[in-house]
């Protein structure tokens, strides 16, 4: 990523830097570097002073960050209607062979039957 702190030559502040695209139609020919304090233009990049960037101290220690929580045993989602053999999709209705009736991928029923073809997901 870009640096975007600088001190200006022009105001002596320490401000922002923006990078403006230059465009000549709808082609992009360059890009201008402006003050975001006082809009000074300045020749290219290697004429701005950047502010040195020291190694800022984090608050968060390792033990702060959230670990890769497991929300679902392994075979949880083993008996939902889309794994079903008797689960019938098109692009209008799912619906259960055996209830005759629309359901909805997520469902259960007692008289799951896994489907050979159908592979199961991890949810």
């Amino acid at each position: 990523m870009n640096k975007v702190e600088i001190i200006c030559q022009n105001c002596k502040q320490d401000t922002l830097l923006k990078r403006e695209p230059i465009y000549d139609g709808f082609n992009k020919i360059g890009t201008k570097f402006v003050c975001a304090s006082c809009g000074f233009i300045f020749k290219n990049e290697e004429s701005i002073s950047f502010k040195i960037s020291k190694n800022k101290k984090s608050i968060f220690n390792n033990e702060d960050y959230i670990k890769q929580k497991k929300i679902f045993d392994e075979d949880e989602n083993n008996q939902l209607c889309r794994y079903c053999s008797f689960y019938l999709i098109n692009p209008f209705t799912q619906y259960c062979s055996i209830h005759k009736k629309e359901v909805e991928a997520t469902d259960t029923c007692d008289k799951f039957e896994k489907s050979s073809a159908k592979k199961n997901d991890i949810l």
